[in-house]
């Protein structure tokens, strides 16, 4: 059997239900695999001069940085697959888009499902519903790719996307939340989402559901500190905490917010952070600095990647985002400020 068949399991069960105190074990094994068999993070640790045989930690482990996701084709044992699908970063200018080529379209899907119903129960209890215009427009987003398959398993009879369609949106909602026994869920970018509750203000369609914002200006607005952003969208969508989802198009995993802006990680996702001005100082019991993540679901392209976010720990493993790096790009599904 090879690597990867062993590695994922069947259906997948190896990383959905992947006991805590086996993630660095199994980081430790796809570290040595994808050092030897994918070429752009092998050439890597060879340019640091790092022997993967000396590394017998997980916070030893030298990350990637994202922006190789733009420059080279990420992917672990190249001659053996074509990419059956590729996911490009959002935009918000003519800058090169990041694009991560997916092996195995059905792994990310599995995957994303898996780790929503393990923190918001069965897909089939919900009607999924999303404001995505930029994501949309641009194409190949692996969010649209996400909610499009929630919605497929859901089984709703509802239209799950609205380009600017206000009107139809709440149609959608109002139809949505009449149907007993399913609450309703509105994935939206963070600017759509303003742009909703400035143009209908606090309509009766709005309230009584559940807003998981996936971030992003895209340049449209002001950024806004997250206490401003959420006051005015609760204005429109009601004083429930608003949801948020941190997820990227170079990770197949993604973790989530119930509100108040802690995430909580899924078993084959973990958040190491590392001192911003030294990529390779990296501690698990960091109190705050620059994000490295973890996503074992990334068997194909590269599982440890240095990326330009900020963020707060806590001791219970939750995170919040700060914002960006100075100099870095404005990013897609990353939880703004």
């Amino acid at each position: 059997m090879s690597f990867r068949a062993t590695f994922l399991g069947t259906d997948y069960q190896t990383l959905t239900h992947l006991p805590p105190s086996a993630f660095e074990a199994m980081a430790l094994q796809l570290f040595r695999y994808q050092a030897a068999h994918c070429p752009p993070y092998h050439a890597y640790l060879a340019s640091l001069g790092r022997d993967p045989a000396s590394v017998q930690r997980m916070v030893d482990i030298p990350f990637l940085p994202i922006e190789f996701f733009k420059t080279h084709d990420v992917r672990t044992d190249p001659s053996q697959w074509q990419p059956q699908e590729v996911f490009r970063s959002s935009g918000t200018t003519l800058a090169q888009r990041s694009r991560h080529l997916v092996r195995d379209p059905a792994l990310y899907r599995a995957n994303a499902a898996a780790i929503f119903e393990a923190a918001y129960g069965p897909l089939t209890n919900w009607i999924f519903l999303a404001l995505l215009p930029s994501y949309l427009e641009q194409g190949e987003s692996s969010l649209v790719a996400m909610v499009a398959d929630f919605a497929q398993r859901s089984g709703q009879s509802q239209e799950a996307f609205f380009l600017r369609d206000h009107a139809g949106l709440l149609r959608a909602l109002a139809e949505a939340k009449a149907q007993r026994g399913r609450r309703v869920m509105l994935f939206g970018v963070t600017y759509a989402l303003l742009d909703l509750a400035a143009e209908v203000g606090p309509a009766s369609e709005l309230q009584n559901l559940t807003v998981l914002e996936t971030g992003g200006m895209k340049g449209r607005r002001r950024e806004m500190i997250r206490e401003e952003l959420h006051q005015e969208l609760q204005a429109a969508f009601g004083p429930a905490p608003l949801h948020s989802e941190y997820g990227m198009t170079e990770l197949l995993s993604q973790a989530y917010s119930p509100g108040h802006g802690r995430f909580y990680s899924p078993p084959q996702l973990r958040v190491l952070l590392r001192d911003p001005a030294d990529p390779f100082s990296i501690a698990e019991n960091r109190p705050d600095g620059a994000i490295n993540v973890i996503d074992l679901a990334n068997v194909d392209s590269c599982a440890f990647i240095e990326t330009k976010d900020l963020a707060r720990m806590h001791p219970d493993g939750s995170f919040e985002v700060l914002g960006r790096m100075d100099n870095s790009d404005i990013r897609g599904c990353s939880q703004l400020v």
